[in-house]
């Protein structure tokens, strides 16, 4: 329900407005680290990565590896773009590590992944905020 009507937000509508393939959700911890990845390359001794760093690196960082910015570009348009993830986001470690195989990148069910997301997403929130908008009709 939202207010007094029914709404209906399935994976089927989902898919319809974005396009991206679903699928089973892989166990992201077969993801193993790749020596010398891009993590390791431009973010050496930090653990966490936000996406704000992320794009200080493409905006200047000179890329000697084929594909680095487009590595880079793919996570950060995944967790800004499809995710709406705030600049401050913590990148996930199994995403650098799944991006250092572009095909297995292009093949992971992502409408699966941002549609768990959205609804996560969509559900909390309000999460500490719901007494501003008490009585609000």
């Amino acid at each position: 329900m939202l207010g007094n009507q029914s709404v209906r937000f399935s994976k089927v509508e989902f898919f319809l407005i974005i396009g991206l393939w679903f699928g089973v959700v892989p166990n992201i911890t077969k993801y193993a680290a790749v020596e010398n990845d891009i993590h390791q390359r431009y973010f050496p001794r930090v653990d966490e990565v936000s996406l704000e760093e992320i794009k200080g690196v493409i905006t200047v960082a000179e890329f000697g590896e084929t594909y680095d910015a487009v590595k880079l570009c793919l996570i950060y348009m995944l967790n800004w773009i499809l995710m709406g993830v705030d600049e401050r986001f913590k990148i996930l470690v199994w995403q650098f590590r799944l991006v250092e195989d572009l095909d297995a990148f292009d093949a992971f069910p992502w409408g699966a992944h941002v549609y768990k997301h959205s609804i996560y997403s969509f559900k909390h929130s309000l999460d500490g905020r719901r007494d501003g908008f008490e009585g609000c009709q």
